[in-house]
């Protein structure tokens, strides 16, 4: 039951991941600090999509099944609900591509509205 609460953590976690990834760059614009966590996070989440790089949480979240004993995402809410966000059905490369593109226009919007901003003070 442990390693299942634990996997389904992670799943969240992940999510929060994918959010922040996204949405980082408007947190900067409050907390000026969260600018160093966010670039690099940003930075990998646009690598895994452009490159088609493997998610290490994505391996770890699919370890702690296994070891819970579990095949594959079965019928809690948060498998229902939140895993089809994280992984969608017909997920495609160029879906990825679009989603990598997607997570870099949000973010030169954010960070050149960051900038202009620096640069007026």
């Amino acid at each position: 039951m442990l390693l299942r609460i634990a996997a389904d953590s992670l799943v969240l976690f992940h999510l929060c991941f994918i959010l922040f990834v996204l949405f980082g760059g408007l947190l900067a614009l409050r907390w000026r600090r969260v600018i160093w966590l966010h670039l690099p996070a940003a930075a990998w989440g646009m690598a895994v999509e452009f490159f088609h790089l493997p998610c290490p949480l994505t391996r770890w979240e699919n370890l702690l099944r296994q070891l819970a004993g579990q095949e594959g995402y079965g019928g809690g809410f948060i498998e229902h609900y939140v895993l089809t966000l994280i992984y969608p059905a017909g997920l495609t490369p160029q879906i990825q591509l679009g989603l990598g593109a997607l997570v870099l226009l949000v973010n030169l919007a954010v960070y050149g509205w960051i900038i202009r901003h620096w640069q007026q003070r």
